[in-house]
C-alpha cells in the first residue's frame, strides 16, 4: 500500500477510458466490467475531478453516455472527451470540408459541418461501411487534392466487444497513408492535444493527473508521453500474451 501511496502522490485528477475499462460493447447495449460502476461512483465522491476520456467512434456522445446511464453509471455528456466533437472543431477552425468514412452512428456529431467539395478525408471505426467501394472512394478524393488531409478519430488496432476482439481504425488509416503516401493527423488517444483538452476540461496539470486504460499504446503510452502517470487495466483488450510475435514489440513501444 505504501509504494501505492507513493505512485499516486499528488494525483488531483483522473482520466478513465471507456471501451475496455467501464464496459464492454455489444449487441444489447454491451455490459458493464465488474465492479466498474462502484470505482466510479468512488472516485466521483472523492476529492478527486474526473474525465472520461474516448475514442469511441461508432457512437455519438450523447448516445454513448446514454448506454452507460443504463447500465448504472454516473456519468453526464459534459464529463467525457470524445474525438467526434474535437474534429469537428478543428474542421471548423480550419476551414475543412470532409468527405466522411464513419459509422452511421456517429455521423449525427456532423451535423452542422460543411461537405460540399471536400478537401479532406476524416475515417473513424466505420465497422460494416469499411467496404472496398468505401475506402476506395476515401482514396480517391485524397488522390484528388493538391494538398491531401487524413484525419482519423483514434489509430488503434483493436477493442473488445463482448463477442471478442474487433479491428479497430488504425489499420484502414494505415491502409489510406500508404496508398497515398501521406501521414495521418490523429484525433483521439494517443494524440498529445487531445489529452491535453481533457486535462484542461477538469483543470488538472498533466504531473497532476493519472490515465487509467486498456491500451498499452493509446492511453498508457500517449498519457506518458503528456506526462502523466498512467494505469493500465486488466480487462478489455489487455492480453497477458499478445498476440503475432514481433508485433507485440511495436504494441510496447
Amino acid at each position: 500500500m505504501a509504494a501505492w501511496a507513493e505512485r499516486l502522490s499528488g494525483v488531483r485528477g483522473v482520466l478513465l477510458d471507456i471501451s475496455g475499462v467501464l464496459y464492454d460493447s455489444g449487441t444489447g447495449g454491451g455490459a458493464a466490467i465488474a465492479g466498474s460502476v462502484e470505482a466510479v461512483a468512488r472516485l466521483k465522491r472523492s476529492p478527486l475531478k474526473v474525465r472520461f476520456c474516448t475514442n469511441e467512434s461508432q457512437k455519438s456522445r450523447r448516445e454513448l453516455v446514454g448506454v452507460l446511464q443504463r447500465l448504472g453509471f454516473d456519468i453526464s455528456e459534459g464529463e467525457v472527451t470524445a474525438p467526434a466533437p474535437a474534429t469537428c472543431q478543428i474542421l471548423k477552425e480550419r476551414g475543412l470540408r470532409p468527405h466522411l468514412l464513419i459509422h452511421e452512428g456517429v455521423r449525427s456529431e456532423f451535423d452542422d459541418i460543411d461537405m460540399s467539395n471536400p478537401n479532406c478525408v476524416v475515417i473513424a471505426d466505420a465497422g460494416e461501411g469499411f467496404s472496398y467501394q468505401n475506402m476506395n472512394r476515401a482514396f480517391q478524393v485524397l488522390m484528388e487534392l493538391e494538398n491531401p488531409v487524413l484525419i482519423s478519430l483514434g489509430k488503434g488496432r483493436y477493442y473488445k466487444e463482448t463477442s471478442g476482439l474487433m479491428l479497430d481504425v488504425g489499420g484502414y488509416m494505415k491502409a489510406l497513408e500508404y496508398a497515398c503516401g501521406i501521414e495521418a493527423e490523429v484525433v483521439g488517444k494517443p494524440s498529445p492535444e487531445f489529452f491535453r483538452s481533457a486535462l484542461q476540461a477538469i483543470g488538472v496539470e498533466a504531473h497532476q493527473a493519472i490515465m487509467i486504460g486498456d491500451d498499452i499504446v493509446g492511453d498508457v503510452g500517449g498519457a506518458q508521453q503528456c506526462g502523466m502517470r498512467a494505469l493500465q487495466v486488466r480487462t478489455g483488450k489487455f492480453r497477458k500474451r499478445l498476440p503475432f510475435g514481433k508485433h507485440r514489440k511495436a504494441q510496447r513501444k
